[in-house]
Order: structure tokens, then C-alpha cells, then sequence
């Protein structure tokens, strides 16, 4: 069941489209990863589905209504975190967390003193005198102890130190436990990697690429190192094969998925000793959508 499902989403800003026909599905119970560079449309594309923004053309829904339209009622469902968090400056975090924990109906005080306590903040403070950092503690200690049906995460960890990223993830562990929904918008590739049922990649208003990570991984290669007893001949004439590094009787390769089985009978015929094959990280499928002409990580922000 889709959570989360936008069709031919569209939104123009003057003569420039931020989002060109964005298909989006996050399904009920899944942590879904969005990822793109700065300006590739993440943010336009959660603010339109928080009814921030409307769409020029498509549309948007969560939980089977329209996502501009019915924006008050969706919101009573669902928790938000943006990547640059403003406050009340004269409100402490605590009241702050509080006010955002009531606007939702909540009261899970227990919840809010153990984030509270995880996350090393001091609730006694004025906004004004928080850290980056601080301020998007705030942010995350609200909607986690919240009971949300849907969670929406735009760049959360902006600000956080590593600590306190493993701690977040730690905190989405339990809501896809918990068997929540979330959306989760980040430029880390390894929390996106960590995190995440399903994988989708934005690029210049595009979605180019939506699946699980090991569907993802078929579009790249597999890395592989091995060492023989005698020197592997004509390796850089086997299909789907580029030689990385060879010398004497080592070498290391990078091997389209569906030539593996290939290279292993070639190389065997030479005694292998030692084998290793790793399957590409979430950073080289990232990077190999983003490499060629007009994939720099420098695009416009929208």
C-alpha cells in the first residue's frame, strides 16, 4: 500500500522547472532514501508534499488525499523535519518540543525525556543560544516522539555530529521496527545505504532510478581482486571487464554483474589463491548517475 505517491509531479518556478514529472511511491511500513545533490529537487519535491508548495501540474497525495488540498488534515499524521530548522527564539527547546508534541495531539512525555536524554540536550536554554547543531536536535526530538504515521526527514542530520548521526539511525532502526513509514531526503550516502528498504535517485528535477539497493547495483559493477599461482593472460580482452591494477600474478578488476560467472572460469584456468568480490556501495551508484554531461554536484538549488 503506497503511504506516499506523487504522478507526473511538476512544479515551475517562472521559467524554470524544478520538478519535470516526478513519479514517486513510498509503501506503507518502509524507510524509503531520496537522494540527489544540492538543487537536484528533494526539497521541492517534500514541500510540495507538505502543501508548502503547490504543484504547476500532477499530482501529490499521502494517505490517499491531496497533498495541497487536504494539507491540515495529512499534517495531524505525520512528522516533519526540515535540514535548516528555525525556532522561537525567546522559547526554550524544551517548550518548544513540547508545543510541537501538542500540535499533534501527543502527550508521550516518557518518549520525549529518553530523546532528551540521548541526544545530550539541554531543554532549559533559549532557542536563540543553540548551536546548528542544537536546533536540529530539537527538530528530530520532536517528531521521534511523536506517534506518527509518517515520517519525513529532509537532510536531518544536518548539523549533527557522527555521534549523534548513529544515534538518529539507531532512532529509525526502531520506527522501521515499529513498522513506520518514512521518507528519508539525504546527501550521506552511508546512512542513506544503512537506513533504507528502497532507494530513490533525483537528478535535475528527474527521478532516474527507483528500487531496492540491490536492484540499484545491477547498473554498476562489481569490484573484485584476486592473486593466482601464474599470471592470468588476456584479461583486458574479456567482455564487461576493465583492469583496474595487474601486476605479476595480482590483479584487480571491475566486472558488469552479468559477466562474472565469465571471468571466474577464465581466471580459474591460472589456480587462483586468492579471491574477493564486493558488490558496489551506495557512493558508486551515486556517482555513476552523476558522472557525464550535465551531472556536475553543483547544480542550481531548487
Amino acid at each position: 500500500m503506497a503511504i506516499v505517491e506523487t504522478k507526473k509531479l511538476t512544479k515551475k518556478f517562472g521559467k524554470f522547472t524544478a520538478l519535470n514529472g516526478i513519479d514517486l511511491e513510498v509503501r506503507e511500513g518502509e524507510v524509503f532514501g531520496f537522494i540527489g545533490p544540492n538543487g537536484a529537487g528533494k526539497t521541492t519535491t517534500i514541500r510540495t508534499l507538505l502543501g508548502i508548495l503547490q504543484a504547476t501540474t500532477g499530482s501529490a497525495q499521502i494517505f490517499g488525499m491531496d497533498a495541497w488540498k487536504d494539507a491540515v488534515e495529512i499534517h495531524k499524521r505525520i512528522a516533519y523535519v526540515p535540514g535548516d530548522v528555525n525556532l522561537w527564539s525567546n522559547l526554550t527547546g524544551g517548550e518548544v518540543i513540547d508545543l510541537f508534541i501538542k500540535l499533534q495531539g501527543n502527550s508521550n512525555h516518557p518518549r520525549r525525556k529518553k530523546l532528551i536524554d540521548m541526544f545530550d540536550l539541554d531543554p532549559s536554554k533559549k532557542c536563540r543560544t543553540y548551536s546548528k547543531g542544537n536546533r536540529q536536535k530539537v527538530a528530530l526530538i520532536a517528531a521521534l516522539a511523536s506517534d506518527a504515521e509518517l515520517y519525513i526527514l529532509d537532510e536531518p542530520t544536518s548539523g549533527l555530529d557522527p555521534l549523534m548521526e548513529n544515534l538518529f539511525q539507531q532512532c529509525i532502526m526502531e520506527l522501521k521496527e515499529q513498522k513506520k513509514s518514512v521518507l528519508l531526503s539525504s546527501h550521506i550516502l552511508s546512512e542513506v545505504e544503512q537506513l533504507c528498504d528502497r532507494v530513490g535517485i533525483i537528478r535535475q528535477g528527474k527521478i532516474i532510478d527507483t528500487g531496492t539497493l540491490s536492484d540499484l547495483r545491477h547498473l554498476t559493477r562489481i569490484n573484485m581482486e584476486f592473486e593466482t599461482k601464474q599470471t592470468v593472460e588476456d584479461l583486458d580482452t574479456l567482455v564487461g571487464v576493465t583492469v583496474v591494477d595487474q601486476e605479476d600474478n595480482k590483479a584487480t578488476l571491475k566486472v558488469d554483474s552479468g559477466e562474472i560467472g565469465n571471468v571466474l572460469n577464465h581466471i580459474t584456468r591460472f589456480d587462483v589463491v586468492k579471491l574477493n568480490s564486493t558488490p558496489p556501495n551506495l557512493e558508486d551508484l551515486f556517482m555513476s548517475h552523476y558522472s557525464g554531461n550535465g551531472g556536475g554536484l553543483s547544480e542550481r538549488n531548487a
